[in-house]
């Protein structure tokens, strides 16, 4: 059974990425062309039945920006549920809410780092 990027999610993960917040995109510009360890990572990546707002397969880590909707009982609920979904599958998510990436950017970056050293250094 294909887990990553189900054809049927493709329209929904392109409408994400041609609407995306300003903040994922700006996280979008740290991102791609490899600017943070040499790692590829994707926009809008799903997984199972999931859609993560970044995603890098060489680390099997997920970066997921929270706005406001994701501050009530119901949202916090679903987010912690698919997190312990994702982990089953061997992929730990980051979280952040939007205001990070203006106002802590280098903190994300080191995050990504300590996460690739630490998952390499349990192999």
């Amino acid at each position: 059974m294909k887990l990553h990027n189900r054809k049927k999610l493709k329209n929904i993960r392109k409408h994400l990425r041609n609407h995306s917040t300003a903040a994922e995109a700006t996280l979008w510009k740290m991102l791609k062309n490899k600017q943070i360890g040499g790692y590829k990572f994707r926009r809008q990546h799903s997984i199972d039945m999931y859609i993560v707002d970044f995603f890098c397969y060489d680390l099997m880590l997920a970066i997921e920006l929270d706005g406001e909707v994701h501050a009530d009982l119901n949202s916090i609920a679903w987010d912690t549920e698919r997190d312990e979904k994702l982990a089953k599958l061997g992929i730990t998510v980051l979280r952040y809410e939007n205001r990070w990436v203006y106002e802590y950017p280098e903190i994300i970056k080191s995050d990504i780092l300590k996460h690739a050293r630490k998952m390499f250094e349990d192999i």
